[in-house]
């Protein structure tokens, strides 16, 4: 008999479809369970169905540790350390004020005046070297013993002004300037005319209390310490 449409030739007359095994799926789509790693109770058909774990946003939302995740911290992205402030100074209503400061950042001023308060430190803030000297004269010509510039003070003139206070002052008075960490060429600048410290704006805030304490003590005291 001649094998009509949709009958095999198959023997017996049996209706028979020959099924060939399937690859293997390596995509992970279904397949009845093919490409499943039957070791990993994760994988669900080539589909990874473990929970996500979302710690990594702590981590990225936390700049103290700089995206690095426990462990021994990365060279150059350890933890800032941070100098315990010291104790503030005893009061003295008639002290006269020891430190100056040409700086006009709303920001900087702000902090020079709250941790002046905090350390029992009087601080002048001035505009031009007039003002210092006039400052002086009110107290008994005694000189001072820190005088901070911000080097971007553009209307303090810092360059210019630093060799004369330099040069009037002596070696009795300490200058400290600070900038930007990326002003490589005024911190060379800023030596060169007589700065006998030039701090980054980080560095100078966090070692503000150490510096308004030790110079901002009396000269008895000063000379204790």
């Amino acid at each position: 008999m001649n094998a009509g449409p949709g009958r095999s030739s198959g023997g017996g007359g049996r209706s028979r479809r020959r099924r060939g095994r399937r690859p293997p799926n390596h995509r992970g789509g279904g397949g009845g369970g093919q490409g499943r790693d039957r070791n990993n109770p994760n994988n669900q058909g080539g589909i990874y169905t473990a929970p996500m774990d979302h710690s990594y946003r702590a981590v990225l939302g936390n700049g103290n540790n700089n995206g690095h995740k426990g462990g021994r911290p990365r060279p150059g992205f350890g933890a800032t350390y941070h100098p315990p402030d010291p104790e503030p100074l005893p009061t003295r209503e008639d002290a006269n004020s020891r430190i100056f400061a040409f700086v006009d950042d709303l920001f900087f001023l702000a902090k020079i005046q709250e941790t002046a308060r905090k350390m029992n430190v009087k601080v002048e803030f001035v505009k031009t070297d007039k003002d210092l000297i006039e400052r002086m004269k009110q107290n008994g010509e005694e000189k001072p013993s820190l005088i901070i510039f911000d080097l971007n003070n553009v209307n303090a003139k810092p360059l210019a002004l630093i060799p004369k206070l330099k040069a009037k002052l002596k070696k009795g008075t300490s200058i400290i300037g600070f900038l930007s960490h990326v002003q490589g060429d005024l911190k060379q600048k800023a030596h060169e005319v007589g700065c006998d410290m030039v701090l980054p704006r980080s560095a100078f805030s966090q070692n503000l209390p150490q510096l308004l304490r030790r110079h901002g003590a009396a000269e008895e005291e000063a000379g204790v310490q």
